[in-house]
Parts: C-alpha cells; structure tokens; sequence
C-alpha cells in the first residue's frame, strides 16, 4: 500500500497540471483552412518575385490577423482585425526607428509598453490592439526590417487586410448567420438546461445558458447600434433572445420542482430544441405545441406560458420594432464613449498598475539584452509581452506553460529547420503548420503556443538566414522572458486577497440581498423588467467572479488553495440567485406570496455575509438557523443561504 501513497506524492499539484488539459472545443476547420491559405500564400508570392523577405513580413502581419481573429459576427471581426492592424503598423513604425540605438530603443519600448498596457483595459479589441502595438514595436526594435520606414509597416498591415479579406468571403451570404446561430445555440443549451432539471448537472448546464446568453446579447447589440427600426431581421433575433429569458427564469422552478417529483416531461426540453431550428432556420408559421403537458402546479405553469409566448414570438413572421426591449439599452453617441474610455484609462487604478508592471517588464528585458550580447534577443520581450496580458490568464500559469510550449514548439521547428531545405518548401511546411495554429489554439494555451512557435521561426529564418543554429537561443530566450515575467511582473506585485476576489465576491452577495429585496418587494418592489435586469446584471457579475476564480486556482500556494477553499460560496451564492428566481416564478403563478419577515431575514443574513466576506480572509462557518414557513415558497432559499453561511475555510473545519 505504500508505492501508492509514494506515487500520489510524487504527482504534480493540480495548479501546475491544469493548463494542460486539453479544453473539449471542436476544431474549427473554417479558420484551418483560412490560416493555412493566409499565411503560405504571401511565402509563395515572395518567393515567385523573388523577394521571401517581403512575403515573410506579410505572412508575419497575416499571422496577428489569424490570432486576433475571436469574433463570430462579421461586424466584430472587422474591427477584431482591422483596428488593431492599424496599431500593430504605428507599433513597427515606432521600432523600426529606434532599431540598433541601444538605450534610446530601452526608453522607447517601456514607453510603448506602458500605453500598451493601459489601453488593454478597455476591451477586447483594445487589447488586441495593445499586443500588436506592442510586440511589433518589440519585433521592428529586433530584427532589421527593409528599408524605406514605410515598407514593413506596409507589408504587415497587408497581411493583416489578407487575413480579413478571407474572412469577409462568406459574409454576402451568410450576413446575420452568425448572430442567427449564436441565438439558436442558446436555445439549444437552454433545452439541455431543462433535461439536466433535478439532477447534479444542473448547475454545469445553468452555467452554460449563462455565457451562451451573455454572448448572443453581446453580438447582436454589437450589431444592432442604431438600425433599431430599420434592420428587420435584427429586430426579429433581438425579439426571440427577449422571450427567451423568461423561459430561463422558469428554469429554477422547475429544477426545484424535479428534485421534489421527478424529471420534466420531455417533450418541454423537444419543444425548446425545436425552437432552436425555428431561429436558425428562420422558420415562421404556427408553433405544433399540441404534445405538451397540461400544467398543474406553479412550477409547470410558469414553464408551459414562458414556453408558448417564446414559440408565438420565435415564429412571428414580423415583430414590432417599437416594442423591443433590448435590455441593454442603446450606445452613447462615440464621442461621449471616447470620453468615458479616456477618463476610465487615465484615472483608474487598475489600468495604471498593468501599465507600470508591463512596462517594468519589458524595460528590464530589453535592459538586459542591452548588456548581455543575446543573438536575436527580440524574443525575449516577446516572451514577456505574452506571458504579461491579464486578461489571457494568469501571469503564473502562462510563464510556465509558455515555458514549456515553446520547448514543444523548437523540437517541432528543430526538425523543420534542419531537415527541410530553404525555398519553395517552406510553402507546403507553413500550409501544415499555420493550420495548427487554430486548430491547437481551441485546446489551450500550452499549445497554442507549441503552435505558434515554429512558425514564427521559420519566418524570422527568412529574414535573418540563422537556420538550425535559431533553436536553441530561442528556448534561452524564452526562459529569460519567463524568469523576468514571473520576477517583475507577478512576485513583485502581490495584490489582496480582497483586491482582488474578496471584495468583488462581497459586491455579488450584496446585490444578491438586494435582488432578494427587489424580487419580493410588494407594491413598492421594482418592476418586472427592473428584475430581468437585476438578475442578468448578477449572473455577469457571478461569471466574472468565477472567470478570476479560475485564474486563481493555477497559481501555487496560499492563492491556489485559498481560492479552492472558497470555490464552493461562488457556486452557492449563484444557487440563491436561482432559488430567489424559482421563489418568484411561483409567486407570480399561484404560490402565496412569502411573509415580509421572511423576506427581510434572508436579506439580513446576505449582508451580514458580504461584511464577513470584506472583513476577512478565512471563511467563518456560521450556523443560521432562519426559522420560517417550511412549505412556503421561501425555504428552498432559506436552505441555500444556510448552506452558503456553513461553508468554513478547510482549517476551521
């Protein structure tokens, strides 16, 4: 018995295992297929007008562009791919014009990487569009580009434009396809949602709906801007995401109401499905609702009317553009959004402390490869501006398996450089290897980064000539970057506990109590559209929590274990979300209404949970004991809250 207790000793801890699990995302032949034709094709072009430096530096731009492309609706794939071109092309400006001036190019890329790093605060696309400033920045100050200064700005952004230019192939015919299936696809996890009702799967599946729904309003708001009354067919998608949420309200009722019971009748989870097919193929006519149930309690009345309204809307040929509720509200005007933006960068805490990690950063790798002769030591900033990006993971977590990626990646481009000759086989060798780049990407950073790595040597091969003798400078460089990314970017900055998860779990128990409050609130309580806003508020909030969570867990001791340790009140405080939502739907079809008293003790016990939670790094088991009707439509609540109060920090067990 003891060689197993030996080997369980001797097994790595889970936090330096967990980035390389293989996440479970299909392949995406489409973008296989586009990065294999963007990134050989420019490679060929160079090579026939017998220029491979110029075709290597589009291919290196078509390579941002394969990257950067994450959006699903044409619409965020052009400014996903075409903005950040733009500061990709003034980042090779920028470093082309310090290359070789030693200290002046140290002073110049610290300064680019700070405004890097705070402009990556602001979204998504900004983010994006501080890496290409950045590592092209980092990428002109390192390898020597041609001259006159405009033609490898030119060159990259062409490469870019390629990428996006294949990607816009499809959009004359399948214009409002990905906004279409992005609905549908929430329907569909809506419909596993509800098979899962009564079962431990339920929580996985509410997730799910959750980040399916959080991303179908994010694509077709993006979309919709200012066509509300003009652009039918979004006003029709935006209708059939609206009905949605009712049915998703319902699904809490229900869930309680299989766990008392049994198991919904499948044909509520077939009737959503069908609604599914109904949006995707953009069928209208008069719902088949003939094979439901007859309701009898309020859980399945909530279900059966949430569900017919949604297959009335699903199937109306036009929907009033003037009584659409986007839940979200319009856009500013640009300019008072470009006010907000500046004022958020400039004066916000967070921003400036990105900013000044990631320029220490990369003043101290470009510092050191200054004294130290580092041949090609580009890579090693590189490295740092990888492994620093916030909002792509832990700093920790992708040191280490930036570290070992790149090992992965050099045996790849090792055989590649030594055993294939230079010339018109680097075409049909970058067909191979820009296909993996997307198809590995969707399975993790690790090898994303084994990916990535090969291609961007055999493309620096191209302009430097250096072969074989590139490999294992590179895995040095890599290291140095990683060492310096983990030094100066992670043990030097150590944040709160409360900075950054205490207080942000607090804030969602305390607007939970206060959903609480709003949800049973009487004549004085908000409104129905004040609740669907509330709750949806919560659950982003929730995943935003739980997104940093998950983050934490990769890092090694105490914020890896402390985060483990608290992991459960994340999922029991997103189930009294749940239950206050089924209290209410069964409230609203026929259950009596809970005493006030009730009401107010539950809230009272969230909001002493929130000041234990700010006031505290060690999870108190509390025993709350919240006497009340135990057949009324609170209970359910009251068990969740007293659960969530129980859970203790594992030393306190």
């Amino acid at each position: 018995m003891a060689r197993p207790e030996r080997a369980g000793r001797l097994a790595p801890p889970a936090w330096l295992t967990a980035g390389w699990k293989l996440a479970p995302a299909p392949v995406p032949w489409a973008a296989v297929v586009r990065a294999s034709v963007a990134l050989s094709a420019p490679l060929a072009a160079g090579l026939a007008t017998g220029q491979p430096a110029y075709g290597a530096l589009v291919s290196m731009g078509a390579l941002s562009g394969v990257i950067g492309d994450t959006a699903d609706a044409y619409r965020m794939r052009v400014y996903n791919i075409a903005v950040p071109q733009l500061f990709g092309a003034l980042g090779v400006t920028l470093g082309t014009l310090v290359f070789g001036h030693g200290w002046v190019a140290v002073g110049a890329l610290t300064v680019v990487a700070m405004v890097s790093g705070m402009i990556s605060s602001i979204g998504a696309v900004a983010s994006v569009s501080g890496l290409l400033l950045l590592l092209n920045c980092v990428v002109g100050a390192g390898l020597p580009m041609p001259g006159p200064w405009w033609k490898a700005p030119l060159l990259l952004t062409l490469g870019g434009l390629f990428v996006l230019a294949l990607t816009l192939l499809g959009w004359p015919l399948r214009r409002a396809a990905p906004e279409r299936g992005a609905v549908a696809a929430t329907y569909r996890s809506l419909a596993a949602l509800y098979e899962a009702t009564g079962t431990d799967a339920y929580d996985e599946r509410r997730q799910d709906v959750t980040a399916s729904l959080n991303q179908s309003y994010d694509l077709v708001l993006a979309r919709r801007t200012r066509q509300h009354g003009r652009a039918p067919n979004l006003v029709r998608l935006l209708s059939q995401l609206n009905v949605l949420v009712p049915l998703l309200e319902a699904a809490p009722a229900a869930h309680l109401r299989a766990r008392l019971i049994g198991p919904l009748p499948a044909a509520i989870p077939a009737a959503v499905r069908d609604l599914a097919d109904a949006v995707e193929e953009g069928r209208t006519g008069t719902p088949d609702l003939a094979g439901l149930p007859v309701p009898e309690r309020p859980a399945e009345r909530a279900v059966d009317h949430a569900l017919r309204h949604a297959a009335a809307v699903v199937h109306k040929t036009d929907p009033d553009p003037y009584n659409v509720d986007d839940r979200l509200g319009r856009p500013a005007a640009l300019r008072v959004r470009a006010r907000r933006t500046a004022r958020a960068v400039l004066f916000s805490e967070a921003s400036w402390r990105y900013g000044l990690r990631l320029a220490l950063c990369i003043g101290l790798a470009q510092a050191l490869v200054s004294l130290i002769a580092v041949p090609r030591s580009y890579w090693v900033a590189l490295t740092v501006t990888f492994v620093m990006k916030p909002d792509f993971g832990s700093v920790f977590s992708r040191a280490v398996l930036r570290a070992a990626g790149t090992a992965i990646g050099l045996v790849l481009a090792a055989f590649v450089l030594s055993e294939v000759p230079r010339g018109w086989w680097d075409v049909p060798v970058m067909v191979v290897l820009a296909a993996l780049i997307p198809a590995f990407s969707a399975k993790g950073y690790a090898f994303q980064t084994a990916a990535i790595t090969p291609v961007i040597l055999l493309l620096s091969d191209t302009l430097n000539h250096q072969g074989f003798d590139l490999v294992m400078p590179r895995l040095y460089d890599s290291l140095i970057g990683c060492a310096i990314a983990l030094v100066a970017g992670y043990l030097l900055w150590p944040e709160s506990w409360h900075t950054r998860i205490g207080d942000r779990l607090a804030d969602a128990v305390a607007d939970t109590a206060a959903y609480v409050a709003r949800a049973f609130g009487g004549a004085e309580g908000a409104s129905r559209a004040d609740r669907h806003r509330a709750r949806r508020k919560l659950y982003r909030d929730l995943s935003t929590v739980r997104s940093e969570f998950q983050r934490a867990l990769t890092e090694p001791p105490p914020t890896g274990t402390r985060a483990a340790a608290w992991w459960p009140l994340v999922v029991a405080v997103e189930r009294i979300v749940d239950a206050t939502t089924a209290a209410r739907i069964r409230v609203d079809h026929g259950a009596p209404a809970p005493d006030p008293a009730e009401v107010a003790a539950v809230e009272r016990e969230l909001r002493e949970l929130a000041d234990g939670l700010r006031a505290s790094d060690t999870l108190v088991e509390v025993r709350s004991e919240l006497p009340g009707d135990e057949s009324g439509v609170l209970e359910p609540l009251r068990q969740e809250v007293r659960a969530a109060r129980a859970i203790a920090s594992p030393d306190l067990r």
